[in-house]
């Protein structure tokens, strides 16, 4: 005889469901040992002179970040140069690094990738005197500052000095560059000076507003950027500087180098999107030489550009973060590659979990028919008296558990009919025991 299943409903479903649980939660575990790591929250950048245009910038960036939670510390350092050896090297906490265009052959490990041109860095060469000068042939035998060695200002100064068959390894050729260049040169202890920044660098806006200071136009700046083609031919126009004194005093063409950021291949995509939209909000707006809309761009760049930035210059802000806070829609968008292995498991569990709950539930009912069957005889009016005693015996039993049994209500239609046939039974033993006292 069956014993009475006193299990509660909520347990009957703990049962058939637990496993389908489990399963689930296991497939979960597996699939997120798939799923990429979450963006640190901080990282570094290396940015040049403390008081050049790269520092400014990254100053902005600085802020942009934080509004997303993320800590944007600088790192100081001498210009592209060095810039690239910090983020070659594997030893550094460098993770991003603004680089000058043209200066990406001097990269050794072909592991870096840009996210895209963020501005024109034009190219600056101021020099004393009141003869005008509009070729680098002008300034043979000069003595010339081209720069600190490790910058990008050297570079690609060597690089057009060259070109104009100048000596580089001359006496007259000076390692100097930011400050000290200026002072120099105000001084009259060099000839000219070379330097690759904003305008809005102070340092630029000293000079072009000395008055025994010069600045170089680039009479043959088209055939320098097709033979170079990382340069650009930018006008400063007249007056733009300082209208009131007409600074510059004509139109005066300039060669430019894009500036560049740079990172390392591993560099975590989801922050890739949020830096491009901070280079956005700070130099999408346009300068004195790119209209808005200009900057960024994946354009002029001396590396691959990265896949997360071809991506963001196709297609935009990705769709999450349009409309949620970064670190949301981050978490969304690395768990999407959970989606495909738990619908694997959830449709057929939801498939199979409804008819094994019905079943689980029924059969605490239907246990009961077969003991109900062997009571339940063809002609109970042939049987002894102490037989029918003993089946009414054992069918009250029968209904005193089944009395305790639980369903839930949408089941108890069929718990009522079991006990309604339990009474016919009964009325059934009874009628004939009636009969055979009679």
């Amino acid at each position: 005889m069956p014993k009475a299943d006193l299990k509660s409903p909520s347990r009957t479903g703990l049962k058939t469901f637990g496993p389908a649980i489990l399963i689930t939660l296991t497939g979960f575990f597996v699939a997120f040992q798939f799923v990429n790591p979450a963006p640190p929250r901080t990282i570094v950048i290396a940015t040049g002179a403390e008081d050049g245009a790269y520092a400014l910038f990254a100053r902005r960036y600085r802020e942009l970040l934080a509004a997303d939670g993320i800590t944007l510390e600088l790192r100081s350092t001498t210009g592209s140069i060095e810039n690239i050896e910090l983020l070659e090297d594997e030893t550094t906490p460098v993770d991003l690094a603004f680089v000058q265009g043209g200066t990406g052959t001097l990269a050794i490990s072909g592991e870096l990738v840009a996210l895209g041109s963020i501005y024109y860095e034009p190219l600056w060469v101021f020099y004393r005197g009141e003869d005008s000068v509009s070729r680098l042939s002008g300034l043979h035998g000069k003595r010339l500052a081209i720069g600190e060695q490790g910058s990008g200002t050297r570079a690609v100064t060597l690089t057009l000095l060259e070109a104009n068959f100048i000596d580089v390894q001359s006496a007259n050729i000076l390692p100097l560059g930011g400050k000290a260049a200026e002072q120099a040169l105000l001084q009259g202890d060099i000839d000219a000076a070379f330097f690759v920044s904003s305008p809005r660098a102070p340092l630029i806006q000293r000079l072009l507003h000395a008055n025994t200071i010069q600045l170089m136009r680039f009479s043959r700046a088209t055939a320098y950027t097709r033979l170079h083609p990382f340069l650009s031919a930018i006008t400063l126009p007249e007056g733009v500087i300082d209208l009131q004194v007409n600074i510059p005093s004509q139109d005066t063409v300039l060669l430019a180098p894009t500036a560049n950021l740079v990172v390392h291949r591993d560099f975590h995509p989801a922050l890739v999107s949020l830096l491009l939209q901070a280079a956005n909000k700070v130099h999408g707006s346009g300068d004195l030489f790119a209209p808005p809309g200009t900057f960024p761009n994946p354009r002029h760049l001396d590396f691959p550009l990265d896949d997360a930035a071809r991506h963001y210059f196709d297609k935009g802000t990705p769709f999450l973060q349009r409309y949620l806070p970064f670190w949301t829609a981050n978490l969304i968008d690395r768990l999407k590659i959970m989606l495909l292995p738990l619908l694997t498991l959830l449709i057929p569990l939801f498939k199979i979990m409804p008819p094994a709950y019905r079943w689980q539930v029924r059969k605490k009912i239907y246990r009961w028919y077969r003991e109900l069957q062997t009571l339940d005889i063809e002609h109970p009016e042939r049987a002894p008296v102490n037989r029918l005693n003993n089946y009414l015996h054992r069918l009250g039993t029968i209904e005193e558990d089944v009395r305790k049994v639980s369903v839930p209500l949408s089941y108890a239609d069929e718990l009522y009919e079991l006990r309604v046939h339990i009474g016919l039974v009964r009325e059934k033993l009874h009628s004939a025991r009636a009969g055979m006292d009679a």
